[in-house]
């Protein structure tokens, strides 16, 4: 998608970014890119142009005089991909989201040049972290079924949050955030993540080759997770089958960390109590698709976050980011080629 603001004004943030610990950048090393004019691109926006001017930056036309790129549409990559093979003086790219696996196949074929990526990461957390928390008691209440019915439903049905225990696959801004909100409730926290190094707030952390172990005294797995080779369908029909009957899913990360067909199985067949997803796969998710009609499962058209919510958080990580251009500093949202994220 394009962050389409381009006449829009920004209004003051209602959102803070929530980071994670930051991989090492590229600039401890001495290989800082080179600073210069910097360009918004495929389409201007006023809003982000004036985050660039703000921090002292210059904003110019695409032109072999670029040095910095300001990239706001996740549609197309490989357009990014000939904008950098057109203009090899562009040495810093600030993409639009937090998730940058639509540009893997861009930082990849950039591997050779020094290039430095920045993202959303963290950026968006506040949003998608409510988002993530409403679905999650949707799905425990059963609001996806009340909101379906069409006569008085007396069934008693409803799972309370309150002691639970929440499996949280991720441990960047969404899943710290999520973990600050879920704390009233009193809940069990366990995180799954690349390594088992602690999340604050979280009971247990565990790294991704131990989630079987999580599984099954799991209440709600809700994903919050970069989308990589690794944790592409990182969750299926023998995933699903590890937990309790009892239990839901929540995805607000990609939706092809879940296999989608196994999921919907699983709700149908009771092995879950329901699910609720925010992202898809595919996206959009086509009418007549069974995730619009299974009992107790909600999607929601990947609105996690909106562009008015959007737009003054990522014109903040933009100026953060043009005076690390600038100064030569450490950057925020450092994209780490070796890891996809």
């Amino acid at each position: 998608m394009k962050i389409r603001l381009k006449d829009c004004a920004c209004a003051p943030a209602q959102h803070v970014a929530v980071l994670s610990e930051e991989p090492s950048t590229p600039l401890s090393f001495g290989n800082a890119p080179t600073s210069g004019p910097i360009s918004v691109a495929p389409t201007s926006s006023k809003v982000f142009e004036d985050a660039v001017r703000g921090a002292g930056g210059s904003v110019v036309p695409l032109s072999d005089a670029t040095r910095g790129l300001i990239w706001l549409s996740y549609r197309e990559p490989h357009e990014l991909g000939a904008v950098l093979a057109s203009h090899p003086g562009i040495s810093w790219v600030q993409l639009p989201f937090a998730g940058v696996d639509a540009f893997v196949d861009v930082i990849a074929n950039d591997a050779g040049r020094s290039t430095v990526f920045t993202s959303a990461k963290g950026c968006y957390a506040q949003p998608v972290a409510e988002h993530a928390l409403g679905l999650t008691l949707a799905v425990l209440r059963y609001l996806p079924r009340r909101a379906r019915a069409i006569s008085w439903d007396s069934e008693p049905l409803g799972i309370s949050l309150y002691g639970k225990n929440v499996t949280i696959i991720g441990a960047g801004g969404i899943a710290r955030e999520l973990i600050r909100l879920l704390a009233p409730f009193g809940v069990n926290i366990f995180v799954v993540r690349r390594t088992a190094s602690p999340v604050p707030g979280a009971a247990r952390t565990v790294s991704v080759e131990h989630l079987d172990d999580v599984l099954p005294q799991t209440d709600v797995l809700i994903l919050a997770a970069a989308l990589t080779s690794s944790t592409h369908t990182l969750i299926g029909a023998r995933e699903l089958g590890l937990m309790k009957a009892t239990a839901g899913l929540v995805n607000i990360s990609r939706g092809a960390l879940v296999d989608s067909e196994a999921l919907a199985e699983a709700v149908v067949a009771g092995r879950l109590t329901g699910a609720a997803v925010d992202v898809t796969d595919p996206e959009p998710l086509p009418d007549g698709h069974v995730f619009w009609t299974t009992p107790n499962m909600l999607v929601t058209p990947h609105m996690a976050d909106t562009p008015e919510m959007i737009a003054p958080l990522l014109a903040v990580r933009i100026g953060e980011n043009v005076k690390a251009f600038l100064a030569g500093t450490a950057f925020v949202g450092f994209v780490d080629k070796n890891v996809g994220y």
